[in-house]
């Protein structure tokens, strides 16, 4: 019984639903059956119900009628999805402004609807979105206009041209939006399939009548820079965008839009322009002070990461220190020590400081694999820094084994093989050897598939 619908959905019951369900259910209004109320309170109670126990439970001796207790489920369940539905209505009032618009319409009561028409209006101005919901009230509201005007002045057009304009725009944003989505999976991916009326979509995008509308103009700056990345002036307008019009759109939107931004980066990096280290420090710091990077509340590991990477490249060391530890607590707590003390071993190598590098390094347990590996690249790096070139040359064995071992590491192994290989002559190279010096830094610089090749470049300087 625990796999039923039923009993899987109360499992997502906080005790907060649990008393809201229990008075949905006890109102005449959606409920008149008792014993969905005494079952609904038998298996709220049991954490894992069996059919036995709940058919005694509401009917005592009778012996076990099992499809009218799958009906009374059924009739229960029925009930909650409807409990859900009323609960999520009740988060829109926006929603229900306009319902009882629609109301008022159907029973010819013009007064309460324009009355009711003028609150909704009044609401959606008083807002700062400015998204693809908010012309789609727009479009839903002057079409309700047009339905009850229209019996009185069947000459009147106007609010149904209101009406087309907003639906168009609705439909605008939302179609740019799935295409800056498609183009950053093709980029991903280097998926080839074409997105249906692409060209049509974003020509009309240019049109006048939308050239003020920050809903349809992020979208398109953005197409534009996932299309023509060597443009910088799209990722610019983008940005501007981005910045200035965040209030907008929705937090979820904006969360979507700042990874096209920060992802649009982190591709030029790889291209090789650093510049982008500090457009990208610029979009997470925005994105923190908004919580646009936050999901549930929390910071991805992997954005921690990349975060402190980009102030360690752009210098600006005392706001990494301050990153480091003001947002630990936003991290997953099964990565939250780990992540924080590779991120701070990590900041203390900027500042040279290798003994506590070391300490912090030796003292945490990575059990993720790429952050081991990270973690063991650092230290790779430390001990070169110290001239600690017999505990460098065994650190460098137990990584290489430690690499053969772990076959899930993909193009990091490599990479990482590499990196041992470089590593090990470098430490062998004769100093004085100005042939073989010019011949290793000449392999390094040719290999494409190597970690850390500025790190060994620079120490031959």
């Amino acid at each position: 019984m625990v796999d039923s619908s039923l009993v899987k959905l109360l499992q997502t019951f906080n005790a907060l639903e649990k008393r809201e369900a229990r008075k949905f259910l006890c109102s005449p209004f959606f409920n008149q059956r008792q014993d969905l109320i005494v079952l609904f309170d038998f298996l709220t109670q049991e954490k894992q119900p069996d059919r036995q126990a709940v058919w005694a439970h509401l009917f005592g001796q009778i012996p076990l009628d099992l499809p009218k207790l799958r009906l009374l489920m059924t009739y229960l369940h029925q009930l909650l999805e409807q409990y859900l539905a009323v609960r999520e209505l009740q988060q829109e009032p926006l929603e229900m402004q306009l319902r009882l618009s629609v109301a008022y319409r159907k029973r010819g009561l013009g007064e309460a609807f324009e009355r009711s028409c003028k609150r909704l209006e009044n609401q959606l101005d008083a807002q700062t979105l400015r998204n693809a919901d908010f012309f789609d009230y727009q479009y839903r509201l002057r079409w309700e206009a047009h339905q009850y005007h229209y019996p009185q002045k069947p000459t009147d057009s106007s609010h149904l041209h209101q009406a087309g304009l907003s639906a168009d725009t609705a439909y605008l944003t939302r179609q740019l939006r799935l295409l800056c989505l498609h183009r950053a999976h093709q980029a991903v991916y280097q998926s080839d399939s074409d997105f249906p009326r692409e060209a049509a979509l974003t020509t009309y995008a240019q049109s006048a009548e939308f050239a003020g509308l920050p809903a349809v103009q992020l979208y398109l700056y953005c197409y534009h820079m996932l299309r023509e990345p060597e443009n910088e002036q799209h990722f610019q307008g983008f940005k501007f965008l981005l910045l200035h019009q965040s209030a907008c759109f929705s937090a979820e939107e904006m969360h979507a839009l700042y990874l096209l931004a920060i992802n649009y980066c982190v591709r030029r990096l790889n291209s090789g322009d650093e510049t982008y280290y500090s457009e990208a420090l610029d979009l997470y710091k925005e994105g923190l002070t908004r919580e646009y990077l936050f999901e549930n509340e929390h910071i991805s590991r992997f954005t921690y990461h990349n975060i402190v990477a980009a102030g360690l490249h752009t210098g600006e060391l005392e706001w990494v220190r301050y990153f480091i530890n003001e947002y630990r607590i936003r991290l997953e707590r099964s990565y939250r020590d780990s992540s924080f003390s590779f991120n701070l071993a990590r900041l203390e190598y900027a500042y040279a400081n290798y003994g506590h590098v070391l300490e912090l390094l030796q003292k945490a347990n990575y059990r993720d694999p790429l952050l081991n590996l990270a973690a063991k690249t650092l230290l790779l790096k430390t001990y070169y820094d110290l001239r600690e070139f017999d505990l460098l040359q065994s650190h460098l064995d137990a990584m290489r084994n430690y690499i053969h071992r772990k076959r899930v590491l993909g193009y990091h192994r490599s990479a990482t093989l590499n990196l041992i290989r470089f590593t090990e002559k470098l430490i062998r190279l004769n100093p004085s050897d100005k042939k073989a010096a010019a011949a290793l830094r000449l392999a390094i610089e040719n290999e494409q598939t190597l970690r850390e090749k500025s790190f060994l470049l620079g120490v031959m300087s």
